[in-house]
């Protein structure tokens, strides 16, 4: 609140700046709790262009389809997989060598194919993305279902 001293009788023309104080130390705080979740990263390998991709292999492997439903219920190849159970369930897919833990080259690796509901949980897709990448699988197509 301003005051006026002197006989004018009239009010200072100062600007209160307790409102926008008010509204900088809300901001401040929002930033102060937003700020370590805006940092935390998942690392993903990306595929990167290459000029000279490898050459198809003779009898590619039939791909496998992993479909996630609104309700988190895991499906592979239509049958239906607990989600805990995922990562078992996909290896038992793959070919002998992968089977064993052996390097196989992506262009002998089955695909996987997700086709995940737009209502499925985040935590189930993790869950699925991490037991796919645990069991050495680079090659990852998401299906789009519109």
């Amino acid at each position: 609140m301003a005051f006026s001293s002197g006989d004018s009788g009239g009010s200072m023309a100062d600007i209160n700046v307790t409102p926008l104080i008010d509204v900088l130390l809300v901001l401040l705080i929002i930033f102060i709790v937003t700020a370590p979740a805006m940092t935390m990263r998942v690392p993903i390998d990306l595929p990167q262009k290459s000029v000279n991709p490898p050459p198809p292999s003779n009898d590619p492997p039939p791909p496998i389809r992993l479909r996630v439903d609104a309700n988190g219920q895991v499906f592979v190849n239509n049958n239906p997989v607990a989600t805990r159970q995922v990562e078992a369930n996909l290896l038992n897919l793959l070919p002998p060598a992968m089977q064993d833990g052996q390097a196989v080259e992506p262009a002998d690796q089955p695909t996987l194919e997700l086709d995940i509901d737009r209502d499925a949980s985040y935590e189930t897709l993790t869950t699925v993305l991490a037991a796919a990448k645990n069991i050495g699988m680079e090659k990852v197509a998401f299906l789009d279902n519109m």
